[in-house]
């Protein structure tokens, strides 16, 4: 993903790509499954995604986001709700569950569609804004965020 502007320079956000890294890796055993028609596997995997969005959504969302809704304040928004929409259908996977329904897995595969392009969003304007606007207090912010909620599980099959 994004190296050009050096934020990753940034063990915040080097974190957070690095988690963007295991997501967009884990999207792909996704749509292996999906292709297969394993919709077992695929719940596996949602849930393999949800487990390393759980951490990185908190960061963003109370640590990196309010230090950029003041200039940003509709973009933030966007993206906030963008969570929210892949949460709810990761969430049907939740607690061992095989989703019943026969739509689940394309609505699955649209929200990690969305997914794709939230992430680019984040690492091609939200991390290089972020770089060139905060300052110390807003970065310690993001790291205590980060301290609070711990990272994401080490990397899973898929």
């Amino acid at each position: 993903m994004c190296e050009y502007c050096g934020c990753q320079s940034l063990t915040a956000i080097d974190e957070l790509t690095r988690e963007h890294d295991e997501v967009v890796r884990l999207i792909s055993h996704l749509r292996s499954a999906h292709r297969a028609g394993d919709t077992a596997r695929m719940a596996r995997t949602a849930r393999g995604i949800a487990a390393v969005l759980g951490p990185h959504t908190q960061v963003e969302e109370h640590g990196l986001f309010p230090a950029l809704a003041a200039d940003f304040p509709d973009r933030i928004a966007d993206l906030e709700a963008e969570h929210r929409r892949v949460d709810a259908v990761l969430a049907e996977a939740a607690d061992g569950v095989v989703p019943a329904d026969p739509a689940w897995p394309d609505r699955l595969m649209a929200a990690m569609d969305l997914l794709r392009d939230h992430i680019l969003k984040e690492q091609d304007g939200v991390f290089p804004a972020a770089l060139a606007l905060l300052g110390t207090e807003e970065w310690e912010a993001v790291e205590a965020e980060r301290a609070r909620v711990g990272g994401a599980p080490a990397r899973s099959a898929g």
